[in-house]
């Protein structure tokens, strides 16, 4: 079983909120402008048309900062959400900033190196966000923070999270009522981290039966025995719980020692 019925959404009662959200979350902060990393992928193309949506295309970056090995496919991917929303881009090939790091630490497996890419990333962003004075907008899914599939300071970091509470399966139903691109909404996640990996691969679960375990565990408040019972394979429902017990600590903000009573 990996399908949850109880997971399908409004798409336009989400795309109306999550609009106001971004309008309100920049105003706040005493901006009306956004910056986001635009990969290919599911979920940056969905932030994009939400943000040129929420604050007019003239007042959105999207920055597109492929790495040597990224898959070319992504960034066509990246290049015609650009066409259609009409947002601003601009472009940082990351591997000059990189590579030096990778050829002093030879023994860097992949995995490092992904976390150092993604690092990377975010320093291009909050750079491009204080020359185009626009708040940086997270890309991350309500899946992937719970499972803890980002790197620390790296992707996971932004000022406003638009999608951050919406499954993996939402956000796919949620770009199709935006008319992503087919050729999006067709391909296996990926991070495009390496050649051929894929998000479901790291994961060891679909994100379909990653988010209905999820939405039953968080949403529903089954314990996992309920979880099982209810038809979900033992092993996929303890992974999940060791995923989320294990990256409980990118979901929070750094813990500080108490000394003063003011602390």
């Amino acid at each position: 079983m990996d399908r949850c019925t109880e997971l399908s959404l409004n798409p336009s009662a989400v795309r109306t909120r999550l609009c106001r959200f971004i309008r309100r979350g920049c105003a706040s902060a005493g901006r009306r402008r956004a910056v986001l990393g635009l990969s290919g992928g599911l979920d940056s193309a969905v932030v994009c048309y939400l943000a040129a949506e929420a604050l007019g295309p003239e007042n959105v970056l999207a920055v597109t900062m492929p790495y040597a090995t990224s898959s070319p496919a992504s960034l066509a991917d990246a290049l015609e959400v650009v066409a259609r929303t009409g947002v601003q881009r601009q472009h940082v090939d990351i591997t000059p900033f990189v590579d030096p790091l990778f050829a002093a630490l030879p023994d860097m497996d992949r995995r490092r190196k992904g976390n150092a890419m993604a690092r990377a990333r975010m320093i291009v962003l909050y750079d491009r966000s204080e020359a185009f004075q626009g708040l940086v907008l997270g890309t991350g899914n309500k899946t992937e923070i719970l499972l803890g599939y980002s790197t620390l300071y790296g992707d996971s970091a932004c000022a406003l999270a638009p999608i951050g509470d919406l499954y993996k399966t939402q956000v796919r139903q949620l770009a199709a009522a935006l008319n992503v691109p087919e050729s999006i909404l067709a391909k296996p996640p990926t991070a495009d981290l390496w050649p051929g990996q894929t998000d479901e691969d790291d994961l060891g679960l679909t994100y379909a039966e990653a988010d209905a375990i999820l939405h039953l565990l968080f949403d529903a408040r089954l314990s996992p025995a309920q979880v099982q019972n209810r038809g979900y394979r033992e092993e996929a429902v303890r992974r999940v719980c060791d995923l989320v017990r294990k990256n409980r600590f990118k979901r929070r903000l750094p813990r500080v020692a108490r000394i003063g009573a003011g602390a």
